[in-house]
Formats: structure tokens, sequence, C-alpha cells
């Protein structure tokens, strides 16, 4: 596991936790030696969790669209800081760069992230690991949610699995060590069609 993505709100949240969650993450992937790949911002949860990379003597990739560089956003003491014409390029290119993916509290964009790469996971597009940290218990409605979609047969319980949630950093990137993604080969079964 040599980089990992993260996905994460531009905002620092209403709790302190959250931007406690970004620091403890950056600050455990670097002392890892596995270099942050993220969305290139220096403002809220975003940028605690590069700057505890960075304090931590890690390497830290920012991939961030020409809208919002423009707009001074971007964090410019990174390792290395991509910048891409749309939003949608710097997902590909956070996939591409990355070997598994973490998401943070965030606002709808973390979501839209976060959903993306879960999709391509079930489609077998990338057998790569998401995690999520659950800080404050702020995925609990979510991961509530994946439930109702299990019940509603909208979700195989073997997709549920694929997003491995913990609290500690420590523990989610010693079960991206071994994930092993389900071997599902059908969406549908004959029985639906």
């Amino acid at each position: 596991m040599k980089r990992i993505s993260v996905f994460c709100g531009s905002s620092p949240g209403a709790s302190s936790l959250y931007l406690e969650a970004g620091e403890k993450l950056g600050s455990h992937l670097a002392k890892e030696g596995i270099t942050l790949v993220y969305g290139g911002s220096k403002l809220g949860v975003m940028g605690s969790v590069a700057n505890a990379a960075l304090q931590a003597g890690g390497k830290v990739i920012g991939v961030i669209p020409k809208m919002l560089m423009e707009r001074e956003l971007a964090h410019t003491n990174l390792t290395e800081l991509i910048v891409v014409n749309t939003m949608h390029e710097r997902k590909a290119k956070m996939e591409q760069l990355s070997d598994g993916f973490i998401v943070l509290p965030g606002g709808p964009g973390t979501m839209e992230e976060f959903f993306e790469v879960y999709t391509w996971a079930q489609l077998g597009e990338h057998q790569k690991p998401i995690g999520m940290i659950n800080a404050n218990q702020y995925y609990d409605k979510l991961l509530a949610f994946f439930d109702h979609m299990i019940q509603e047969e909208f979700l195989k319980p073997e997709y549920h699995s694929m997003v491995i949630v913990e609290q500690d950093p420590q523990e989610l990137i010693n079960k991206f060590r071994t994930y092993k993604p389900p071997l599902l080969t059908k969406w549908i079964t004959s029985e639906q069609t």
C-alpha cells in the first residue's frame, strides 16, 4: 500500500472532532510511509489531513481543478500539486494514483467522490479497499441507510461489506492490507428478469 486517496470536506464542520480525525489520519499515513492523495485544498478537514501528514514527514499529492486553484483554495506547500481541468478529471486522477480510498466527514462533494469509487468497486472496475473513518458518528445514518438498501434488495450484503468502517486509522490500514473483494459475478438473478 503506497498511496491512499482521502475524500473529506473543505469545511471544518461543527465539531473539532472532525479536524482531529483528519489530523490523526494524516499523521498515521505518514508514519506508515503511505503517500496521501487528496483534493489539494488548504481548508477544513482537507487541510488538516494534509498538514498533519506533512508535519509527520509524509508525502502529499494534491489534485485540484483549475477553477478551485483560481479561487486560491490550493495548498501551496505540498509534495506535488496536480492541476486538472474538471472535477471529473480530479476523481479519475485520484483513482489512478491510489491503492485505496478513505472517506472522512464531508458534504455532498465528499459523498459524490465516495459513491463513485464505491460504485466502480461494485462494477469490478477496481479491487481497491474503501474505508470510512466514522468520526463523531458522522456516518451512522448513512450506514443505517445501507442496511435499508439491503432490506429493500437494492444492495447486496457482500457489497455493503466492501466499505470498511473504523474509528482508528491503524485498524483501518491493517484491514486494508488484508482486504479481499467479494467474488460476485452477477448483479441480477434470473428470477429478477
